[in-house]
Protein backbone atom coordinates (compact mmCIF):
# COMPACT_ATOMS: atom_id res chain seq x y z
CA UNK A 1 0.00 0.00 0.00
CA UNK A 2 1.34 3.69 -0.73
CA UNK A 3 2.33 5.72 2.00
CA UNK A 4 0.28 8.73 2.64
CA UNK A 5 1.93 11.97 2.88
CA UNK A 6 0.59 15.32 3.97
CA UNK A 7 2.72 18.45 2.00
CA UNK A 8 2.30 21.99 3.68
CA UNK A 9 3.91 24.58 1.41
CA UNK A 10 4.80 27.66 3.52
CA UNK A 11 6.26 29.65 0.80
CA UNK A 12 9.78 30.06 -0.19
CA UNK A 13 12.37 29.95 -3.53
CA UNK A 14 10.99 26.40 -4.27
CA UNK A 15 7.33 27.84 -5.05
CA UNK A 16 8.33 31.01 -6.40
CA UNK A 17 8.43 33.00 -9.28
CA UNK A 18 9.93 35.95 -11.66
CA UNK A 19 8.77 38.88 -11.34
CA UNK A 20 10.50 42.78 -12.24
CA UNK A 21 11.62 42.65 -8.39
CA UNK A 22 13.11 39.69 -8.42
CA UNK A 23 11.96 36.11 -7.16
CA UNK A 24 8.48 36.61 -5.54
CA UNK A 25 6.29 33.91 -3.63
CA UNK A 26 2.93 33.18 -6.00
CA UNK A 27 -0.32 31.12 -4.77
CA UNK A 28 -0.94 28.18 -6.98
CA UNK A 29 2.61 27.97 -9.12
CA UNK A 30 4.07 25.03 -6.74
CA UNK A 31 0.88 23.08 -6.35
CA UNK A 32 0.25 23.15 -10.96
CA UNK A 33 4.14 21.87 -10.15
CA UNK A 34 3.48 19.33 -7.53
CA UNK A 35 0.65 17.86 -9.46
CA UNK A 36 2.57 17.40 -12.82
CA UNK A 37 5.71 16.03 -10.68
CA UNK A 38 3.06 13.30 -9.16
CA UNK A 39 1.22 12.48 -12.34
CA UNK A 40 4.40 11.64 -14.35
CA UNK A 41 5.93 9.65 -11.44
CA UNK A 42 2.78 7.18 -11.25
CA UNK A 43 3.26 5.33 -8.50
CA UNK A 44 6.85 5.31 -7.69
CA UNK A 45 5.88 8.11 -5.33
CA UNK A 46 3.34 8.23 -2.30
CA UNK A 47 0.03 9.15 -2.57
CA UNK A 48 0.17 13.06 -1.82
CA UNK A 49 -2.06 15.60 -0.09
CA UNK A 50 -0.79 19.12 -0.65
CA UNK A 51 -2.17 22.16 0.68
CA UNK A 52 -0.82 25.86 0.70
CA UNK A 53 -0.99 28.01 4.23
CA UNK A 54 -1.70 31.40 3.59
CA UNK A 55 -0.60 33.52 3.64
CA UNK A 56 2.46 32.44 1.58
CA UNK A 57 5.89 34.59 3.01
CA UNK A 58 9.33 34.70 2.43
CA UNK A 59 11.19 32.75 4.93
CA UNK A 60 12.62 35.80 6.24
CA UNK A 61 9.51 36.73 7.29
CA UNK A 62 9.18 33.73 9.48
CA UNK A 63 7.97 33.66 13.31
CA UNK A 64 7.52 32.44 16.37
CA UNK A 65 3.77 32.31 15.56
CA UNK A 66 5.11 30.43 11.96
CA UNK A 67 6.22 27.75 13.64
CA UNK A 68 3.26 27.14 15.77
CA UNK A 69 1.10 27.06 12.40
CA UNK A 70 3.11 24.65 10.86
CA UNK A 71 3.24 22.34 14.02
CA UNK A 72 -0.87 22.92 14.84
CA UNK A 73 -1.23 21.82 11.06
CA UNK A 74 0.89 18.41 11.41
CA UNK A 75 -0.46 17.72 14.90
CA UNK A 76 -3.89 17.57 13.38
CA UNK A 77 -2.90 15.97 10.42
CA UNK A 78 -0.83 13.07 12.31
CA UNK A 79 -3.15 10.05 12.34
CA UNK A 80 -4.33 10.30 9.25
CA UNK A 81 -0.94 10.14 6.99
CA UNK A 82 2.14 8.40 7.34
CA UNK A 83 4.61 10.72 6.70
CA UNK A 84 5.12 14.89 6.74
CA UNK A 85 6.97 17.22 4.23
CA UNK A 86 7.28 21.21 5.24
CA UNK A 87 8.11 22.99 1.90
CA UNK A 88 10.00 26.09 2.84
CA UNK A 89 12.23 28.95 2.16
CA UNK A 90 15.81 28.70 2.97
CA UNK A 91 17.22 31.67 5.01
CA UNK A 92 14.97 30.42 7.93
CA UNK A 93 15.22 26.66 7.30
CA UNK A 94 17.28 25.50 10.27
CA UNK A 95 14.69 27.65 12.43
CA UNK A 96 11.96 26.26 11.78
CA UNK A 97 13.11 22.57 11.27
CA UNK A 98 14.88 23.14 14.93
CA UNK A 99 11.59 24.21 15.81
CA UNK A 100 9.45 21.96 15.12
CA UNK A 101 11.64 19.18 16.84
CA UNK A 102 11.08 21.00 20.34
CA UNK A 103 6.72 21.82 19.39
CA UNK A 104 6.08 18.29 18.94
CA UNK A 105 7.67 15.83 20.97
CA UNK A 106 6.88 12.13 20.50
CA UNK A 107 5.61 13.18 17.45
CA UNK A 108 6.52 9.42 15.88
CA UNK A 109 6.59 9.88 12.47
CA UNK A 110 8.73 11.37 9.82
CA UNK A 111 8.65 15.04 9.45
CA UNK A 112 10.93 16.12 6.53
CA UNK A 113 11.63 20.09 6.06
CA UNK A 114 12.99 20.61 2.38
CA UNK A 115 13.03 23.62 -0.36
CA UNK A 116 15.11 25.05 -2.87
CA UNK A 117 18.03 27.96 -4.04
CA UNK A 118 16.39 28.04 -7.61
CA UNK A 119 12.38 27.82 -8.27
CA UNK A 120 11.02 24.58 -9.28
CA UNK A 121 9.39 26.28 -12.13
CA UNK A 122 13.24 26.82 -13.87
CA UNK A 123 14.94 24.18 -15.56
CA UNK A 124 18.02 23.71 -13.23
CA UNK A 125 15.97 23.74 -10.38
CA UNK A 126 17.11 21.89 -7.24
CA UNK A 127 13.63 21.64 -6.37
CA UNK A 128 12.23 18.59 -8.09
CA UNK A 129 15.19 16.57 -6.28
CA UNK A 130 14.62 17.80 -3.18
CA UNK A 131 11.28 17.19 -3.33
CA UNK A 132 11.74 13.94 -4.18
CA UNK A 133 13.85 12.76 -1.85
CA UNK A 134 11.84 14.43 1.03
CA UNK A 135 8.47 12.38 0.01
CA UNK A 136 10.47 9.26 -0.42
CA UNK A 137 12.09 9.58 3.26
CA UNK A 138 8.58 10.58 4.54
CA UNK A 139 7.58 7.76 3.18
CA UNK A 140 9.73 5.03 4.44
CA UNK A 141 8.69 5.43 7.99
CA UNK A 142 12.02 4.32 9.55
CA UNK A 143 13.36 7.95 10.39
CA UNK A 144 10.42 9.46 12.66
CA UNK A 145 11.47 12.32 13.47
CA UNK A 146 11.97 15.85 12.35
CA UNK A 147 14.85 16.47 9.85
CA UNK A 148 16.05 18.66 7.00
CA UNK A 149 16.50 17.23 3.62
CA UNK A 150 19.05 19.35 1.14
CA UNK A 151 20.66 18.47 -1.27
CA UNK A 152 22.45 14.82 -0.93
CA UNK A 153 21.68 14.66 2.84
CA UNK A 154 19.32 14.17 5.36
CA UNK A 155 20.05 16.22 8.54
CA UNK A 156 19.02 16.19 11.80
CA UNK A 157 16.41 19.14 11.60
CA UNK A 158 17.92 20.59 14.81
CA UNK A 159 21.04 20.24 14.05
CA UNK A 160 21.17 21.37 10.60
CA UNK A 161 22.47 25.14 9.78
CA UNK A 162 22.71 26.66 6.01
CA UNK A 163 26.17 27.27 5.19
CA UNK A 164 25.93 28.63 1.69
CA UNK A 165 23.95 31.37 0.53
CA UNK A 166 24.14 29.52 -3.24
CA UNK A 167 25.11 26.84 -3.63
CA UNK A 168 22.97 23.67 -3.90
CA UNK A 169 24.46 21.73 -0.63
CA UNK A 170 23.33 24.33 1.37
CA UNK A 171 22.57 23.23 4.42
CA UNK A 172 25.23 21.17 6.87
CA UNK A 173 25.17 19.60 10.35
CA UNK A 174 29.32 20.22 11.44
CA UNK A 175 28.57 18.98 14.80
CA UNK A 176 26.73 15.79 14.01
CA UNK A 177 26.46 13.41 11.03
CA UNK A 178 23.86 13.24 8.65
CA UNK A 179 20.97 10.71 9.35
CA UNK A 180 21.14 9.47 5.63
CA UNK A 181 22.72 10.41 2.50
CA UNK A 182 21.09 10.50 -0.88
CA UNK A 183 22.56 9.08 -4.14
CA UNK A 184 21.82 6.28 -6.09
CA UNK A 185 19.01 5.18 -2.92
CA UNK A 186 18.89 6.59 0.85
CA UNK A 187 21.37 5.12 2.97
CA UNK A 188 20.14 5.61 6.13
CA UNK A 189 22.31 5.36 9.42
CA UNK A 190 20.57 3.61 11.87
CA UNK A 191 22.60 4.24 14.41
CA UNK A 192 21.89 7.72 15.19
CA UNK A 193 18.28 7.84 14.12
CA UNK A 194 15.50 8.54 16.59
CA UNK A 195 13.51 6.09 18.06
CA UNK A 196 9.40 6.15 17.33
CA UNK A 197 7.75 8.36 19.83
CA UNK A 198 5.74 7.78 22.83
CA UNK A 199 3.08 9.95 23.62
CA UNK A 200 2.49 13.05 20.94
CA UNK A 201 1.89 16.02 22.36
CA UNK A 202 1.97 19.63 20.89
CA UNK A 203 3.66 22.44 22.87
CA UNK A 204 1.86 25.61 22.82
CA UNK A 205 4.77 28.36 21.68
CA UNK A 206 3.74 31.69 22.60
CA UNK A 207 5.62 34.66 21.45
CA UNK A 208 8.53 34.52 23.94
CA UNK A 209 10.76 37.62 23.68
CA UNK A 210 14.15 35.88 22.82
CA UNK A 211 17.18 37.20 20.87
CA UNK A 212 20.89 36.13 19.99
CA UNK A 213 24.22 38.07 19.84
CA UNK A 214 27.67 37.39 18.75
CA UNK A 215 30.35 38.46 20.74
CA UNK A 216 33.45 40.27 18.73
CA UNK A 217 36.38 41.85 20.44
CA UNK A 218 35.84 45.13 21.42
CA UNK A 219 32.12 44.47 22.29
CA UNK A 220 30.98 46.90 25.36
CA UNK A 221 28.47 45.63 28.31
CA UNK A 222 25.70 48.14 27.09
CA UNK A 223 25.02 45.16 24.27
CA UNK A 224 23.78 42.74 27.32
CA UNK A 225 22.49 45.84 29.44
CA UNK A 226 20.40 46.83 26.68
CA UNK A 227 19.43 43.38 25.36
CA UNK A 228 18.34 42.36 29.02
CA UNK A 229 15.77 44.91 29.46
CA UNK A 230 12.33 43.86 29.94
CA UNK A 231 10.20 42.47 27.83
CA UNK A 232 13.83 39.76 27.33
CA UNK A 233 13.31 36.43 28.19
CA UNK A 234 16.31 34.45 27.04
CA UNK A 235 19.19 35.28 25.48
CA UNK A 236 21.76 33.42 23.09
CA UNK A 237 25.18 34.03 23.42
CA UNK A 238 27.59 33.44 20.18
CA UNK A 239 30.97 32.43 22.44
CA UNK A 240 34.29 32.19 21.18
CA UNK A 241 35.94 28.85 20.81
CA UNK A 242 35.18 26.30 24.02
CA UNK A 243 32.54 28.62 25.32
CA UNK A 244 35.00 32.09 26.00
CA UNK A 245 34.51 35.67 26.32
CA UNK A 246 35.77 39.13 27.66
CA UNK A 247 36.71 37.45 31.21
CA UNK A 248 38.60 40.77 31.97
CA UNK A 249 35.92 42.78 31.38
CA UNK A 250 34.10 43.00 34.83
CA UNK A 251 31.15 45.37 33.49
CA UNK A 252 30.33 42.70 30.61
CA UNK A 253 30.59 39.86 33.65
CA UNK A 254 28.34 42.40 36.02
CA UNK A 255 25.86 42.67 32.65
CA UNK A 256 24.86 38.68 32.02
CA UNK A 257 25.02 38.72 36.18
CA UNK A 258 22.24 41.24 36.08
CA UNK A 259 20.53 39.77 33.14
CA UNK A 260 20.25 36.53 35.08
CA UNK A 261 18.81 37.84 38.35
CA UNK A 262 16.35 39.43 35.84
CA UNK A 263 14.88 36.43 35.24
CA UNK A 264 16.70 35.98 31.46
CA UNK A 265 18.11 32.76 30.72
CA UNK A 266 21.33 33.23 28.97
CA UNK A 267 22.49 30.60 26.88
CA UNK A 268 26.05 30.00 25.95
CA UNK A 269 27.04 28.50 22.53
CA UNK A 270 30.31 28.50 20.23
CA UNK A 271 30.59 30.54 17.43
CA UNK A 272 32.54 27.88 15.99
CA UNK A 273 31.15 26.05 13.19
CA UNK A 274 32.32 23.13 14.79
CA UNK A 275 33.04 21.95 18.24
CA UNK A 276 31.08 22.28 21.51
CA UNK A 277 31.22 24.73 24.56
CA UNK A 278 33.47 22.90 27.48
CA UNK A 279 32.47 24.22 30.42
CA UNK A 280 35.89 24.22 33.07
CA UNK A 281 38.45 24.14 29.97
CA UNK A 282 39.20 28.33 30.21
CA UNK A 283 38.98 30.89 32.52
CA UNK A 284 37.56 32.72 30.31
CA UNK A 285 34.62 30.26 30.08
CA UNK A 286 34.08 29.86 33.24
CA UNK A 287 33.76 33.48 33.96
CA UNK A 288 30.51 33.24 31.84
CA UNK A 289 28.84 30.52 32.96
CA UNK A 290 30.20 31.86 36.87
CA UNK A 291 27.88 35.03 35.82
CA UNK A 292 25.29 33.18 35.35
CA UNK A 293 24.92 31.99 31.91
CA UNK A 294 24.18 28.60 31.07
CA UNK A 295 26.47 25.76 28.45
CA UNK A 296 24.93 24.98 25.58
CA UNK A 297 27.46 22.76 24.61
CA UNK A 298 26.69 21.61 20.85
CA UNK A 299 23.50 23.33 20.67
CA UNK A 300 23.24 25.37 17.04
CA UNK A 301 22.21 29.02 17.21
CA UNK A 302 19.37 28.18 15.74
CA UNK A 303 18.36 25.05 17.96
CA UNK A 304 19.45 27.04 21.31
CA UNK A 305 16.99 29.96 20.44
CA UNK A 306 13.93 27.87 19.13
CA UNK A 307 14.18 26.03 22.24
CA UNK A 308 14.61 28.86 24.54
CA UNK A 309 11.46 30.24 22.37
CA UNK A 310 9.38 27.14 22.58
CA UNK A 311 10.02 26.69 26.30
CA UNK A 312 9.75 29.91 27.78
CA UNK A 313 6.86 30.35 25.79
CA UNK A 314 4.64 27.86 27.10
CA UNK A 315 5.49 29.67 30.26
CA UNK A 316 8.03 26.64 31.55
CA UNK A 317 9.42 27.92 34.77
CA UNK A 318 13.05 29.98 34.33
CA UNK A 319 14.58 27.63 36.95
CA UNK A 320 13.50 24.98 34.98
CA UNK A 321 14.04 26.47 31.69
CA UNK A 322 17.90 26.50 32.75
CA UNK A 323 18.43 23.11 33.48
CA UNK A 324 16.17 22.25 30.08
CA UNK A 325 18.79 23.99 28.28
CA UNK A 326 21.49 21.75 29.00
CA UNK A 327 18.92 18.52 28.60
CA UNK A 328 18.95 16.57 25.35
CA UNK A 329 15.25 16.49 24.65
CA UNK A 330 15.25 15.78 20.61
CA UNK A 331 18.78 14.64 20.26
CA UNK A 332 19.75 18.50 19.89
CA UNK A 333 22.81 18.47 22.00
CA UNK A 334 25.41 16.12 23.40
CA UNK A 335 26.27 17.27 27.19
CA UNK A 336 30.36 16.91 27.57
CA UNK A 337 31.81 15.46 29.87
CA UNK A 338 35.22 15.95 31.07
Amino acid sequence: MRARIYVAYTGGTIGMRSTPDGYATSPGVLQALVADLLAESGDELPLVEFEELEPLIDSSNATPSTWSLIAERLFERRDAFDGFVVLHGTDTMAYTASALSFLLPGFGKPVVVTGSQVPMSVARSDGRQNLIGALQVAARGDICEVCLLFGSKLLRGNRATKVDSSGLEAFDSPRFPPLATLGASVVVDPRITAPAGRDPRMRSCGLAHVAAVRLFPGIESSVIENLCRPPLQGLVIEAYGAGNGPAADARFLTAIEAGTAAGVVIVVVTQCLRGAVDPGAYATGSALLDAGAVPGFDLTTEAALTKLAVLLGEGTPTGEVRTLMTTNLAGELTVATR
